[in-house]
């Protein structure tokens, strides 16, 4: 059977060397905050694509407004006379579900039984369902540990981190709480304090051997709070202040972030200065560093604003920089620890809210109410005033806005956003279109967008269609999935350059997205993650079923099912049955290896 992947051209980003000079170090690195391509125009032309190749829909037809998002979208599209897709078969919403929520494809049986259910809430029921198992927790740790970059830089902690992560996740702990004990823990951060690991990572190492006799100039303390104030703006605030770090924003951000223009470096200095007083202490025992084991406490003098820097252009300026949070000037309260007011302060904010909900809606929904959703642009930002014809950044504010206060009034809980994503007619409907779509549709969100499966849900997708899941380390435990593991890193070299080339972070740099490739076409053709799991000769699914089912037919119904979650159409199945007329065998291999190497597998749609 041929291989249907949609090919799409890698991008390609230059690379500039850094320079001596402040100023060609401000132009070197002016390209790395340059604007994309817009997502939203990338995931309309994919969904296009991969929509034409999957089992047609109806017309579209008047949808339920199930909650406040219905009332947003359909109300804008109505109001402006757009029009959309219908609901999803049911079929096409739970893989859509299972994968979302879980980052899995769904058991045939639990699929089969949710396909026959008759009540009209079922979807909800499967939704509550979903959202309380156990693959909800594995896949929402994973994409939080991508998220936060929690790798091989977190030291021995890292099997800490991870099973907090999965704790504060399985209590649903407000959002707010987790996000101010990342902020504001210390002490020994590798052995006892797992919050704390999320600054100790981005440690600056300042040299080799230490010169001070308590050898606590091994890390350069302000260049890591540079760092770490740069992460943190991106994760939690959805803001990218990599360019301010280095140099006022006028004169480089004109095209780019109007907000920043109005900021200076002096800004930045002021927000990394919440952390001035804090330190990260390399442990160095009987001559040795011991790199990934670090004590976090605040007994540095301040954030000097001329201290030395090794990874930024010369800091510029005297004295000791005092504390103020960017977007609203507030400085500490009279006795109040700097990073308790960085964390009351920051998580109070409304831009707090619209960064994670944005994050979200991109994950569900295709791509962000704000694009990118770690570079918004504050200026541009205004529910009233947006002009009717700005679809770029947000494409719907006022939507936006009534999602972060429905995420505030619900006490910042993360499982509250994903519930009412999922139950919204907005995410349930088809990514087929009836008619032809335009380009002007794509803001409105007036059909589903397909996205690839992630590096670690195709994995653990492929392991379940075939009945072959691996066996990985993840701490002292052995774990089936991918996305059990707390550190991906420790898979076989065959998997790990399979869910490389899918785009798996390697937790040092920003989780991205990444478009498919010719090259993830060929390695999906020949890898062993794909290859070695259909034999028939090696165990799982195939020899089961080709045991149980001496009928042809009914063989190449459960391959679909079992690989793409639903039933052959009439031509599929006399391809299907064509296949197996020799060789029955190795007809099978080859059918659900065609399957696996569908955009119907690939994309989440």
């Amino acid at each position: 059977m041929r291989f249907l992947a949609i090919l799409i051209p890698l991008s390609m980003t230059a690379q500039t060397p850094a320079h001596q000079s402040a100023e060609e170090f401000e132009q070197a690195h002016k390209p790395l905050v340059q604007p994309a391509k817009p997502k939203s125009r990338e995931a309309a032309s994919v969904t296009a694509g991969v929509a034409a190749k999957l089992p047609a829909r109806g017309a579209a037809e008047r949808v339920a407004h199930r909650n406040f998002i219905d009332k947003h979208i359909f109300g804008r599209m109505a109001a402006n006379r757009i029009p959309h897709a219908p609901l999803s078969a049911d079929e096409e919403f739970a893989r859509r579900a299972w994968i979302d929520a879980t980052g899995r494809i769904p058991p045939p049986a639990e699929l089969a039984a949710f396909v026959a259910e008759k009540s009209p809430d079922k979807r909800a029921k499967l939704i509550e369902t979903l959202l309380a198992s156990d693959a909800f927790i594995d896949k929402w740790t994973y994409y939080f540990e991508d998220l936060f970059r929690a790798g091989g830089r977190m030291g021995p902690g890292l099997n800490l981190f991870h099973f907090w992560t999965r704790e504060w996740l399985k209590l649903d702990r407000p959002y707010n709480e987790v996000v101010t004990d990342m902020l504001t823990g210390a002490g020994k951060s590798s052995f006892t304090v797992p919050a704390a690991l999320y600054y100790q990572r981005d440690f600056v190492k300042a040299k080799d051997d230490p010169e001070a006799p308590d050898a606590h100039d091994l890390v350069n303390q302000p260049d890591t709070v540079d760092e770490f104030t740069v992460t943190y703006s991106k994760v939690f605030l959805g803001l990218n202040l990599a360019c301010i770090s280095c140099h006022d924003g006028a004169g480089h951000l004109e095209k780019v972030n109007t907000f920043l223009v109005t900021k200076k470096r002096e800004d930045f200095f002021r927000q990394a200065a919440f952390f001035g007083k804090t330190r990260q202490i390399m442990n160095w025992e009987n001559g040795y560093q011991a790199n990934t084991e670090y004590t976090v406490d605040d007994e540095a003098p301040g954030y000097e604003r001329g201290a030395e820097s090794i990874v930024r252009v010369p800091r510029r300026g005297k004295g000791v920089a005092p504390p103020a949070f960017l977007l609203t000037g507030e400085q500490p309260k009279a006795g109040e620890h700097a990073r308790d007011a960085l964390a009351r302060t920051m998580t109070s904010h409304v831009q707090f809210r619209r960064a994670l909900v944005n994050r979200i809606w991109a994950e569900l929904m295709g791509f962000g109410i704000v694009e990118p959703v770690d570079d918004f642009d504050l200026n541009r930002y205004d529910a009233k005033t947006t002009p009717a014809g700005w679809t770029v950044q947000p494409s719907n504010p006022v939507l936006l806005d009534a999602m972060a206060e429905d995420f505030r009034v619900n006490n910042h809980s993360f499982r509250h956003v994903i519930r009412t994503i999922l139950n919204s007619s907005a995410y349930q409907l088809s990514s087929h279109f009836a008619g032809e779509w335009k380009e002007d549709y794509t803001p409105y969100y007036a059909r589903k967008f397909v996205r690839m499966l992630s590096a670690a849900e195709l994995h653990d997708s492929i392991a379940l269609a075939t009945g072959q899941p691996g066996k990985f380390s993840s701490g002292a435990e052995k774990v089936p999935m991918v996305q059990q593991m707390s550190e991906p890193k420790k898979v076989d070299g065959e998997t790990q350059r399979f869910m490389r080339t899918f785009g798996q972070s390697n937790r040092d740099d920003m989780p991205k997205k990444i478009a498919a490739s010719s090259l993830q076409a060929m390695l999906l053709m020949q890898s062993k993650v794909v290859t070695d799991r259909v034999q028939s000769s090696k165990g799982g699914l195939l020899p089961a079923l080709l045991a149980k089912n001496s009928d042809n037919r009914t063989l190449v119904e459960q391959i679909y099912v079992h690989t793409v979650s639903r039933k052959p159409t009439a031509p599929e199945l006399a391809v299907g049955l064509e296949a197996l007329g020799g060789d029955r065998a190795r007809g099978a291999e080859n059918l659900q290896w065609a399957l696996l190497n569908s955009p119907e597998f690939l994309f989440n749609y």
